[in-house]
């Protein structure tokens, strides 16, 4: 598992500026690290800090120790990206969705789960963000892998991200 740093915005290098949100859930793909100036931060940048650390808690097993599923590469440019982590024993998986920069104004693609107990019942949380208000609540993880999540259509535009977990009832 990467070390992985919520950093200031615009980065030092490259001078990039990206939402707290979009920083958060890039370092949350890892073992998550802060390494910005948090005395600077705002109180709403302070409590969104607090939920996605507590979100953070109640996934870091599954990212560390779980499987990887690469359900989007940015490899050959794609504008998007996707992550799935499953745990060992498939009782918890943890999707994270990015969109780097839009070209054409194309919605996200569908994402088909990855390696979900078919016969189980997964509940769907949000971590930030919102799938498409069709999505159910809780369905069969044969359903999640073969229907797959789709995010909702508002999800556009650059330097965007969402995460989502299932948990096994």
């Amino acid at each position: 598992v990467s070390m992985a740093w919520v950093t200031d915005s615009p980065h030092w290098m490259n001078n990039r500026a990206t939402s707290l949100t979009y920083r958060f859930l890039s370092s949350m793909q890892g073992s998550l690290g802060i390494g910005a100036n948090i005395a600077k931060w705002t109180p709403e940048e302070t409590a969104l800090a607090k939920h996605l650390i507590a979100a953070y808690k109640q996934v870091q097993p599954t990212i560390t120790q779980g499987d990887l599923y690469r359900l989007i590469s940015r490899l050959n440019g794609s504008e998007f990206s996707a992550t799935e982590d499953v745990s060992r024993n498939k009782s918890q998986a943890v999707l994270f969705a990015f969109i780097h920069s839009t070209q054409e104004g194309r919605g996200f693609a569908l994402l088909k789960l990855q390696e979900l107990d078919p016969t189980a019942e997964y509940t769907l949380t949000s971590i930030e963000g919102k799938a498409s208000p069709d999505t159910p609540a809780t369905a069969s993880g044969a359903w999640w892998m073969n229907h797959g999540l789709l995010m909702d259509q508002t999800f556009r535009g650059d330097f965007q991200a969402a995460a989502f977990r299932l948990d096994r009832k």
